[in-house]
């Protein structure tokens, strides 16, 4: 079944057990799909899908620190409950392990010695890293400290 499909099932089934909450975010993420849709032209295929839940994801990752740090408890609830629906549809993140690799991998291929090579070595590293769930963050952070200490 894909993602797109398996949203509408879920949202039928929020529906029915009257979880306000989860229905909400299921409807904003079939919005987001549907948006997508458009602006692409075609139906969504599962990549393209996983690729609208993560752009969402990150927005509500980006809106949880905004409110904190504006003291919006009730809106850092609203998205944190989001969030959580929304990462049910992303594969598990990927091992920390498994980042390192690829970002060493990355760096040995790209022959990059120091920290303005990095765009060449994120750009590998992500290639790697196609199909799981990672933040950009994360793999930009390792890379950085590798480079700076190459």
């Amino acid at each position: 079944m894909s993602l797109v499909t398996e949203v509408t099932t879920a949202i039928a089934e929020a529906m029915r057990q009257k979880d306000a909450p989860r229905l909400s975010a299921l409807r904003m993420l079939k919005a987001a799909f549907m948006n997508k849709a458009v602006e692409k032209g075609h139906e969504l295929d599962d990549a393209e899908a996983r690729q609208v839940v993560s752009a969402l994801v990150k927005q509500r990752k980006d809106s949880i620190e905004q409110f904190l740090a504006a003291g919006r408890q009730d809106l850092v609830d609203k998205e944190t409950a989001d969030l959580t629906v929304l990462e049910s549809y992303l594969p598990p993140a990927a091992d920390p392990a498994l980042i390192e690799r690829a970002v060493t991998e990355a760096i040995a291929e790209t022959g990059a010695t120091s920290p303005k090579d990095m765009g060449k070595v994120m750009k590998a590293a992500m290639t790697k890293l196609a199909g799981q769930t990672i933040d950009g963050k994360v793999v930009n952070e390792l890379v950085r400290a590798k480079l700076s200490g190459a």
